[in-house]
């Protein structure tokens, strides 16, 4: 079968699935999650076969990092758990948002319904492809999955499990698709050919695939490019909580998306924050970056940073220090080189804090907090299909609710308008 066949076949699946989406009551969602998640357990060796298999192929790449794409009962039950979290969850389509009645007696009500198929296109870790399926499913969404092919056997039984199950249930088996070829002119074809047929894209992966996506998609997409995340250390800053803070942020996973790139000190707290605070991130294997104060003050072990550092998005262990003149110039400096991803800060003071929230233009601001927490399972969302750093909807981790956009329903009596 053509290219064009193959993907306008599987646009064409997706579309009729979406049209028997009446028929998926919460009952039916919550007993098909459940049967699948029944499925990955009953499977679990066949799983781990094939996600031998990628592995085996991966490695013959010295270069690539197999830790995304490595799977082990500790993964699949985790999976699993996501997936009991999500079950729990009331149904997010049909629900009225708001309700009102105009002074002419018509009745306006604001009432949540799926996006449409979504396309997502996915780099690595084998677990997106359980996440997202059970995400779209219970909002009734159907997906079009791409997963990377260095996880291809992996993705590819998982999605079949989910299909097995909703074939099992009376569901339409199309709810889910994977594009099973490896060809990526398949990827190109469905960002820029299928807009008949896909109402959003979601790329999730590095950012030479997000920019890629976000270069040639003829539909609209929802993810974020990078993630240069910051720690911003105010004045008024408890020296334990900083230290414990910054150290998470970057060093408990750093080549996560919500790891901390860039601290950020206040000029007034460098004397007592600076020195215990890096010495901590060097202990831990982490190689310090800083302006010309930082390494002032703590020596000649680190390096000058450059214009470029902050702007960089390590995924490394590596951070960039810069002193800053109080939570404005924290701010201003955030503002200009963040992504609006994550950035967090430190401090006892209410009102900086505050101040620091409302001014930065991030998906996500925390206070007193790790910047690792910007993730859907720590937001309470069972899962997360990616994080949006745009400035429409939705923003931050995009779990059930934001798989959602509304229509307005009116109820009237006849009237006419003057």
């Amino acid at each position: 079968m053509s290219q064009n066949l193959y993907m306008k076949k599987i646009g064409e699946n997706a579309v009729s699935s979406l049209k028997q989406i009446s028929n998926l009551n919460i009952k039916k969602k919550n007993s098909t999650l459940k049967l699948f998640s029944y499925f990955l357990k009953k499977n679990l060796k066949l799983i781990l076969k094939a996600n031998k298999l990628d592995l085996l192929k991966a490695k013959k790449n010295k270069n690539y990092d197999t830790n995304r794409l490595h799977l082990n009962e500790k993964k699949i039950y985790q999976i699993i758990k996501s997936l009991k979290k999500i079950i729990k969850f009331k149904d997010p389509v049909g629900k009225t948002l708001a309700s009102w009645k105009r002074p002419n007696g018509i009745v306006i009500k604001k009432v949540s319904i799926p996006l449409g198929v979504v396309g997502v296109i996915y780099e690595s870790r084998p677990n997106v492809t359980a996440d997202v399926a059970a995400l779209c499913f219970k909002t009734g969404n159907p997906v079009i999955l791409r997963g990377g092919s260095e996880a291809y056997y992996s993705n590819k039984i998982i999605s079949n499990l989910f299909r097995k199950a909703l074939i099992k249930k009376k569901c339409n088996k199309n709810f889910v698709q994977l594009i099973e070829s490896k060809d990526r002119k398949h990827v190109d074809y469905l960002l820029s050919k299928m807009k008949q047929y896909v109402d959003i894209i979601v790329p999730r992966g590095g950012k030479n695939l997000v920019k890629k996506v976000q270069a040639i998609s003829t539909v609209p997409t929802i993810g974020h490019l990078e993630g240069i995340c910051h720690v911003y250390i105010d004045s008024d800053a408890n020296i334990d909580m900083s230290i414990k803070v910054v150290k998470n942020a970057k060093m408990r996973n750093f080549s996560i998306c919500g790891a901390a790139e860039t601290l950020l000190i206040d000029r007034k707290c460098l004397k007592t924050h600076c020195n215990p605070i890096l010495t901590e991130l060097s202990k831990a294997g982490c190689e310090i970056i800083g302006d010309r104060i930082i390494k002032k003050y703590f020596g000649n072990k680190i390096k000058i940073a450059t214009e470029n550092d902050w702007n960089t998005e390590y995924l490394s262990p590596k951070i960039s220090v810069k002193v800053v003149n109080g939570v404005k110039d924290a701010i201003d400096h955030i503002n200009k080189y963040g992504t609006s991803h994550t950035d967090s800060i430190v401090t006892k003071n209410k009102k900086t804090a505050e101040k620091f929230l409302l001014g930065v233009k991030s998906a996500i601001a925390i206070h007193n907090a790790s910047t690792q927490f910007a993730d859907g399972g720590e937001f309470g969302f069972g899962a997360e299909i990616g994080i949006s750093t745009e400035r429409l909807h939705p923003r931050g981790p995009v779990g059930l609710d934001q798989l959602t956009t509304y229509k307005y329903i009116l109820h009237g009596k006849g009237q006419v308008r003057k």
